[in-house]
């Protein structure tokens, strides 16, 4: 395996202050290596987009050890290089994009905020097309869009600062299914084209078997279990939550695929 690009040890997470400061992550461990895409999965609220956030600074009572691409985080802020190497995709594309800025304005300042003042409008038609929106979308406001447009946008605004990692958090879960197999099949395009690493989090076992190399199941703030996809796709899992997470995927969808998105992407 490849030199790791993230790296967690001992991570632990806690919410609220005083008598109602609790622990929602428990001292998980995982390394993910540079060009790799790692999944966490899990039943909502098991802790796997906390610790996503975590990451990016979201998050600022945490304990343990991060580092990516070397550089070590500390509890509170990032430094600008960080912002440059890491980029966040979040689950709702309605609420991640202002409503009274044009998509021009988002990039554009998106791209002055990393200090990138050179060759704007070469470089926002550059990304556009990157995403699959040509140059018609550049003037364009967020209501004028569709839900897999405004994901394109927000995934465009992503690669504005030509990061190395993409945090993933349910990115396709609020599109219509026939939107999400696009865009999971844009984001591997992306990744291949780039060499980019992604930490992907999903609930939808057929994603992240369509996604990514290895993934982390987590249950209730631990990861029980940690295994390649390949596996994963046989039901060679050996943790009970795992396999009740495999039957269930299977129950709702057949099995002769997990999750529609897979089978729609594939």
């Amino acid at each position: 395996m490849s030199q790791p690009e993230i790296q967690i040890e001992g991570l632990e997470v806690f919410f609220g202050d005083g008598p109602e400061r609790t622990r929602v992550v428990h001292g998980i461990d995982l390394n993910v290596a540079q060009g790799e895409s790692y999944g966490l999965v899990g039943e909502s609220g098991s802790g796997k987009s906390t610790v996503l956030r975590a990451l990016v600074g979201l998050v600022p009572d945490w304990h343990g050890t991060m580092s990516v691409g070397g550089e070590s985080l500390q509890r509170l802020g990032r430094s600008k290089e960080f912002y440059r190497r890491v980029q966040m995709v979040f689950q709702d594309p309605y609420a991640s994009l202002h409503p009274r800025q044009t998509v021009d304005r988002v990039l554009s300042e998106t791209l002055a905020l990393h200090g990138i003042k050179d060759g704007v409008d070469a470089r926002i038609d550059r990304l556009l097309e990157q995403v699959g929106l040509g140059g018609g979308f550049r003037f364009r406001y967020p209501h004028q869009l569709s839900g897999g447009q405004r994901q394109r946008v927000a995934i465009a605004r992503a690669l504005a600062p030509e990061p190395k990692v993409l945090l993933l958090d349910e990115p396709t879960s609020a599109l219509d299914v026939s939107v999400q197999a696009e865009i999971l099949n844009l984001l591997s395009d992306l990744r291949s084209e780039f060499g980019l690493t992604y930490l992907m989090v999903s609930h939808d076992l057929g994603v992240i078997g369509h996604m990514c190399d290895r993934v982390a199941v987590m249950q209730t703030g631990e990861i029980v279990e940690t295994l390649e996809v390949d596996a994963m796709r046989k039901l060679d899992a050996q943790h009970p939550y795992t396999r009740h997470l495999l039957d269930s995927a299977l129950r709702s969808a057949g099995h002769e695929g997990m999750g529609e998105a897979q089978r729609s992407a594939g």
